[in-house]
């Protein structure tokens, strides 16, 4: 038996048909089916960058996809997902309120008289 045969892709498409059928078909015709099916399995994406690096004598393909995950999330998925999420907002928040913080303190205004936490004399001092 031929090795494009042993393919799992191309093996569960010969299983969908008649063994008379399966039988047919030659090494060339199945490489060509499994391009075709290959190039059909990840859909659109946003992000869909594929190239071909050349390095000494070999060459290395890349492929970069990214878009919206349409798939259901496994439990350990879902959970991952949440707490990636919660990361990015508390560090967002912060983020957010250190620009107010500076943004107060440039302009010159103190909500309480002689307290300064010192984050906008470090801030000057990064840039003088």
């Amino acid at each position: 038996m031929s090795n494009i045969k042993q393919d799992p892709s191309i093996r569960n498409l010969l299983n969908r048909m008649p063994e008379e059928v399966q039988q047919s078909f030659t090494e060339e015709q199945l490489s060509h089916l499994k391009i075709a099916i290959g190039a059909r399995q990840w859909g659109v994406h946003a992000v869909d960058c594929r190239g071909v690096v050349r390095l000494f004598k070999y060459r290395y393909y890349f492929v970069l996809l990214a878009g919206r995950n349409r798939r259901q999330l496994s439990a350990t998925e879902k959970k991952a997902s949440a707490i990636a999420q919660a990361t990015v907002v508390t560090f967002v928040f912060f983020i957010v309120l250190l620009f107010i913080y500076l943004l107060k303190s440039a302009l010159g205004i103190n909500l309480f008289e002689g307290f300064s936490l010192g984050i906008w004399t470090y801030f000057k001092s990064l840039f003088l």
